[in-house]
């Protein structure tokens, strides 16, 4: 059986079609890859682009759409509300079939210290921060020297599990949705103030696109902390401690099937719902988490099995 890899590559430009679909061009073009999905967003400045294809396959496809990048985004002239390092902000990498964990090196599973185990971390005082950051010997990149290009800034690369980019909408302020999101997510305030939900990384922003808030989750582990309880969670801080409504919620990139079904049966269940069909189960998801609520939610083009 062959190798299959996905790459969920994230780029700091999400407000110009002209780069994000040269970058989306550069993936196509690659043999041995499928483009599966391009999800820009204006706020956050930012585009992910997910695709598949054998390990050699992808490293290509990621280094051509690196390179169309490096010609196209200028990081000192980037703004956004999701935080960045860098053009090629970070390039995971995600065993599919056939691939083991110890293939892939550098952060997340892969990361070779401790203290670059953490995106968040390894991300602090994001792109403005870097030249200071290069400076030190403990942030010196483990490829490359240890020079600031001011256009380009870092990219952070490694190996993960399927990760679900969550965001749950909010009539709110950019502070309030943070405030949940502190509540929620598993570093909490700090080391003495631990959140909620395990696996779960968090922060709220601001849409002013779609004049809403959003709390904004990475479910690093759908399993231990499913879909459906973020988005509880996140419902009753909002109800109960602000007095805010939810109106609905997104998914960024694909989501695996499994999951998707997973919060069906939790909705049957509470509800005493009869609902048997696959395709009934994925319409009753749609419509208790509101995942059409700022656009289109075809199940065909955003479910992966």
């Amino acid at each position: 059986m062959a190798k299959l890899v996905e790459c969920v590559p994230n780029f700091s430009e999400g407000r110009n079609k002209e780069v994000i679909d040269a970058i989306a061009d550069a993936i196509r073009g690659t043999e041995g890859c499928s483009l599966l999905d391009v999800d820009p967003g204006s706020s956050t400045n930012r585009t992910v682009y997910t695709f598949v294809g054998s390990p050699a396959s992808v490293i290509e496809g990621a280094l051509s759409a690196a390179l169309v990048a490096f010609k196209l985004i200028d990081m000192g002239k980037h703004s956004g509300e999701h935080p960045r390092t860098g053009a090629m902000d970070v390039c995971p990498f995600i065993p599919v079939q056939n691939v083991t964990m110890e293939e892939f090196y550098l952060y997340g599973e892969a990361a070779r210290k401790e203290s670059r185990r953490s995106l968040p971390s390894v991300r602090a005082g994001e792109y403005e921060a870097l030249p200071e950051k290069l400076a030190k010997t403990e942030w010196a990149p483990e490829f490359g020297p240890a020079t600031f290009v001011p256009s380009w800034g870092a990219t952070v690369t490694g190996a993960r599990m399927f990760l679900i980019a969550y965001n749950v909408n909010l009539l709110s302020t950019k502070e309030q949705a943070h405030r949940i999101a502190l509540d929620i997510r598993e570093q909490g305030r700090g080391k003495n103030q631990p959140g909620l939900l395990k696996k779960v990384q968090g922060m709220g922003w601001y849409l002013e696109e779609s004049n809403l808030a959003q709390v904004s989750t990475n479910i690093l582990d759908f399993e231990l902390t499913p879909v459906h309880t973020v988005f509880e969670e996140v419902c009753r801080d909002a109800k109960q401690e602000l007095n805010l409504p939810v109106v609905g919620s997104q998914i960024v990139g694909l989501i695996p099937l499994k999951a998707m079904l997973d919060c069906a049966e939790f909705y049957i269940q509470r509800e005493n719902l009869f609902v048997v069909e696959e395709e009934h189960k994925i319409r009753l998801v749609i419509s208790k988490l509101g995942l059409d609520s700022l656009g289109p939610f075809d199940p065909k083009e955003r479910i992966v099995e």
